[in-house]
């Protein structure tokens, strides 16, 4: 009675680790989460111009995918002209990304803002994104950086 019970709790558990979300792949016109349209969308430079006087911006940015994250897609980076990127994560994890997104220009609407990230937060994100140990071991100090929480994506191109 006992190795059934055992065998019934590992197969449950074994589903609901290994399940995967069924995610859209990234195609143009594709949403993901609220329904966006691209109009009116400032790019990450602009967005980084208005942050640099507010605290934070509600409306839309738009910009390249450079980074998700390989464990389901509970976030994605956006590329900056500086070299630094955007993180985007999604409001209440109501939806995920798929792993073609990276490389699509895409619009993003939700609240964005300049926050500092923990070393133990980069460390989380850096293995979820599946970065190297050694990548991984030189996250040393907390960082400022612009995030987004975002409402819904849209894929541009």
């Amino acid at each position: 009675m006992k190795a059934i019970a055992l065998f019934i709790i590992c197969l449950c558990f074994s589903v609901v680790t290994f399940a995967q979300p069924n995610i859209k792949p990234a195609d143009a016109g594709v949403t993901y989460g609220k329904m966006v349209t691209a109009d009116n969308a400032l790019t990450t430079a602009a967005l980084k111009t208005t942050l640099s006087t507010d605290t934070a911006y509600t409306g839309k940015v738009t910009g390249t995918v450079v980074e998700v994250c390989t464990k389901k897609g509970c976030f994605m980076k956006l590329a900056q002209e500086d070299g630094k990127t955007i993180m985007v994560q999604f409001t209440d994890y109501a939806y995920f990304m798929p792993q073609n997104i990276v490389g699509k220009t895409v619009v993003v609407e939700g609240l964005a803002k300049v926050k500092e990230t923990s070393v133990e937060r980069q460390i989380h994100y850096a293995k979820d994104a599946g970065k190297s140990q050694a990548e991984i071991a030189a996250i040393k100090e907390p960082k400022k950086d612009i995030s987004i929480m975002a409402d819904g994506v849209l894929v541009v191109k």
